[in-house]
């Protein structure tokens, strides 16, 4: 990963939970667990919760078809750890009612909702509604929420992953995926202790609270404008730029350039 700390800057029980599933394993924890774990009081309990519900939880589309749905969000982002996951998730959850390798495998509200997902994901404040809704007549409203929340975890994780260089190593696409859908994308709570307390309102509300007001290095309102895409201080106008637009293209030298500003890895 870009962050050497995101790799050696866990708390101790995180430090043995890691050495003792790689060692059970014998597979090198993937990058998105390190990075999930290294800060639960920012982001992780609030983002595991959307993300276990949206993925796993009842819903109009089958897990199969929500991992598609994943897949074909990454593509869109040009994240190859995400890309290469979902379409191995597909398979795994799946019972055959779609193949990620054919496109028109998938039911027709399947297709016209993907369509509708590349739209709103790409070009969220120029799509127009006629051409954004078009084919939708046959998918339920619960439906299309079901794979907007889907659409949400995954536009958020796709980015972090480019930004922060997720690599996937030999044997965890393997062993990674098989635990991801064996525990239902949830991870033991103890990991999480030092996050915020489970909200009892909307997972998205929750998650942005969290984001914006959890106690961290950057500013609140710095966090703020950069949620809004509203101009921001240099460094950070850039890169920010960057990881909304087209986070694929974050490299090494990105982050070089924010340390030598001054910026610490947190």
């Amino acid at each position: 990963m870009r962050l050497s700390i995101l790799d050696h800057g866990h708390r101790r029980r995180v430090k043995l939970f890691l050495a003792l599933t790689s060692a059970t394993s014998r597979v090198d924890s993937p990058d998105i667990v390190k990075m999930l774990l290294y800060r639960p009081g920012l982001l992780t309990r609030p983002l595991l919760e959307l993300t276990a519900d949206a993925m796993r939880g009842p819903s109009y589309w089958t897990a199969g078809e929500r991992e598609y749905l994943a897949m074909c969000t990454a593509r869109l982002h040009q994240c190859p750890f995400c890309i290469d996951t979902h379409a191995e998730l597909t398979r795994i959850a799946g019972h055959g009612e779609i193949d990620p390798d054919d496109p028109e495998s998938a039911r027709p509200q399947l297709r016209a909702v993907r369509r509708f997902l590349e739209l709103t994901s790409l070009t969220p404040d120029r799509s127009n509604a006629a051409e954004a809704t078009a084919g939708l007549a046959d998918v339920p409203e619960h439906a299309l929420q079901d794979a907007l929340r889907v659409n949400l975890v995954w536009n958020i994780v796709n980015r972090l992953a480019n930004a922060f260089g997720f690599t996937l190593r030999e044997g965890q696409l393997h062993s990674g995926t098989r635990a991801l859908h064996r525990f239902g994308y949830r991870f033991p709570s103890f990991l999480l202790s030092d996050g915020p307390a489970a909200g009892h309102g909307d997972a998205v509300v929750d998650l942005r609270r969290s984001v914006l007001e959890a106690p961290a290095t950057t500013d609140p309102a710095l966090r703020a404008a950069a949620m809004a895409g509203e101009p921001l201080p240099e460094p950070w106008q850039s890169y920010a730029r960057t990881v909304r637009a087209a986070s694929y293209r974050i490299t090494e030298a990105d982050m070089d350039r924010l340390t030598a500003d001054g910026c610490s890895e947190d």
